[in-house]
């Protein structure tokens, strides 16, 4: 009996190893996010309500990302973004649904760039939570502490749940995420809950505890 446990223990101990060399793949959302902070934010402003300095400087008026977004399909935002295809809506020119001072992108973002950006901007535009940190943090500390039992890509997988019979919550589950409030998740985080959810409150900051409620605030987009 005593072999069998150890032979169980040694199992889990090195799918633990195994999955914590796995790397995830970033959502879509948070690669968009650097995008965006890159190029868009000087118009769009970092809350994507168009009051950016550049736009300011420059005395245009960006879209509100915020609402507009919500009414257009990815093939409109597609069009927009890069300034390729043709006439849309009413027959105006295709880039100047939103603004003519829009810059074509076509030449600098890839197919796959533009798709993380519009995932980004469904994130800004659906989103009740803002950002509270930096989700490039929040990935490192969940790639160290969190995916062992909410799963590599968030979605509650995790290798330890089958070890300890738990049913972690599902990040990619917008439905799921939405329902808290930053101050919830920090709380939960900081305190625990349940009886598999550990306190980090002593192992990490609260600022870094922002930085990972940002990340996977991103997670489900």
């Amino acid at each position: 009996m005593k072999n069998l446990i150890r032979i169980i223990l040694l199992q889990g101990l090195f799918a633990i190893i195994t999955i914590t060399q796995a790397v995830a793949n970033p959502p879509l959302a948070y690669e968009g996010r650097g995008l965006y902070v890159s190029y868009c934010q000087l118009c769009h402003g970092t809350d994507g309500k168009g009051a950016g300095p550049l736009a300011k400087a420059m005395k245009i008026s960006p879209a509100d990302l915020t609402t507009t977004v919500r009414a257009r399909s990815d093939s409109i935002l597609i069009r927009i973004i890069t300034g390729e295809g043709g006439p849309t809506i009413s027959g105006r020119d295709r880039h100047n649904l939103i603004s003519e001072a829009m810059p074509e992108w076509k030449d600098i973002f890839s197919k796959d760039q533009v798709k993380s950006l519009i995932a980004y901007l469904r994130f800004i535009s659906r989103s009740k939570h803002d950002l509270m940190g930096d989700p490039k943090i929040g990935l490192e500390l969940y790639q160290k502490y969190c995916k062992v039992c909410h799963g590599v890509d968030g979605d509650g997988d995790g290798v330890m749940i089958n070890l300890l019979g738990m049913a972690p919550m599902d990040f990619t589950n917008p439905n799921e995420t939405s329902s808290l409030s930053n101050e919830q998740f920090l709380k939960s985080i900081q305190d625990g809950k349940g009886r598999f959810m550990p306190a980090w409150r002593n192992i990490i900051t609260q600022g870094e505890i922002e930085s990972l409620v940002s990340y996977i605030r991103l997670l489900s987009y």
